[in-house]
């Protein structure tokens, strides 16, 4: 059921529609993603220091944006991937939710710029979030004092890019003290019970998001490659603990859960959190429905008690 502080929000999205994303192209969708972003915050967070940087990767530089709150800032560098089905998203669309999430949590955050389809289709996105991991382990000292925890976050289709990251990285010695995962999407074949009850009318219309799959994966055929469908992938054996977050009334929430399990099953530790009445995206609508910040704060109240026993 709909929590009752989103039936507005829910109606006016139903009785006005947004355009078809493949009606507008890659530009103007950007930007009207930005704009509705930021406007879902009444106010920006105020933290100790925000400053932009850049990571030189091997033949491309990512613009990222690094977040220190005033309070215990150093208890562990979080990794962040926005979301934006791939394609949209940037520095700026999840400005408010970094600032947000770095205050209650009391943690650095690094929030990265990675290219986006259709100009950079897959696997540009999976390699930037696998070098950017890799980049901050080898010059830790740039973003946070030695020894400070990593870990991975990554939100929507960021959280795909975040997962794969913690997967891909597994052996190469660097040590992930968590996966944070909100409602990320796992594949582009959502066949789900879920999915069929909030498949559109919801904030997260399927078929929207089986185009942008589409201008994703730009003619890749292999679905079933685990950096496209997470879901599918072979073992989790030595994966970073997970915290999966999911909203009730989400069409990715029964893959995420599905997700959650595969942890368990290879023994990773993982704790799942079901936001109830919520919908995708849930998190970034702060300005609009202040009942939302309730499950921030539970989502860093989790984090914090997962990574509380790490040495820093």
């Amino acid at each position: 059921m709909i929590h009752p502080a989103l039936l507005d929000f829910v109606r006016d999205a139903q009785e006005h529609p947004a355009p078809r994303p493949w009606t507008m192209g890659p530009d103007e969708r950007r930007r009207r993603y930005r704009e509705e972003s930021a406007a879902k915050w009444r106010a920006l967070e105020t933290l100790h220091d925000v400053r932009d940087v850049e990571l030189a990767l091997e033949g491309r530089t990512l613009d990222a944006r690094l977040y220190t709150p005033y309070d215990n800032g150093h208890k562990a560098l979080v990794i962040f991937f926005h979301g934006g089905s791939f394609v949209m998203g940037d520095l700026e669309s999840h400005d408010a939710l970094c600032r947000r999430l770095s205050l209650d949590t009391r943690m650095l955050y690094l929030s990265v710029g990675y290219r986006l389809a259709p100009e950079d289709p897959f696997p540009a996105g999976v390699n930037d979030a696998c070098d950017a991991v890799r980049y901050v382990a080898a010059h830790l000292a740039d973003f946070a004092p030695k020894d400070t925890p990593l870990i991975v976050m990554g939100e929507s289709a960021g959280a795909t890019l975040a997962t794969v990251a913690a997967t891909e990285l597994r052996g190469e010695g660097i040590a992930l003290a968590a996966q944070v995962l909100i409602y990320p999407t796992l594949g582009p074949h959502v066949l789900t019970d879920s999915a069929h009850v909030y498949n559109t009318g919801f904030l997260l219309d399927l078929d929207n998001l089986r185009y942008d799959y589409e201008q994703y994966l730009d003619g890749f055929a292999d679905t079933t490659d685990p950096r496209v469908s997470p879901l599918l992938v072979k073992d989790l054996v030595g994966a970073p603990p997970a915290i999966v977050v999911v909203a009730e009334c989400d069409p990715l929430r029964d893959e995420a859960v599905a997700y959650a399990g595969l942890f368990e099953h290879y023994g990773v530790p993982v704790e799942l959190l079901e936001a109830e009445g919520m919908l995708h995206g849930f998190l970034r609508l702060g300005g609009f429905v202040p009942e939302t910040l309730d499950i921030v704060d539970q989502v860093a109240a989790r984090l914090q008690k997962f990574v509380q026993s790490t040495p820093v």
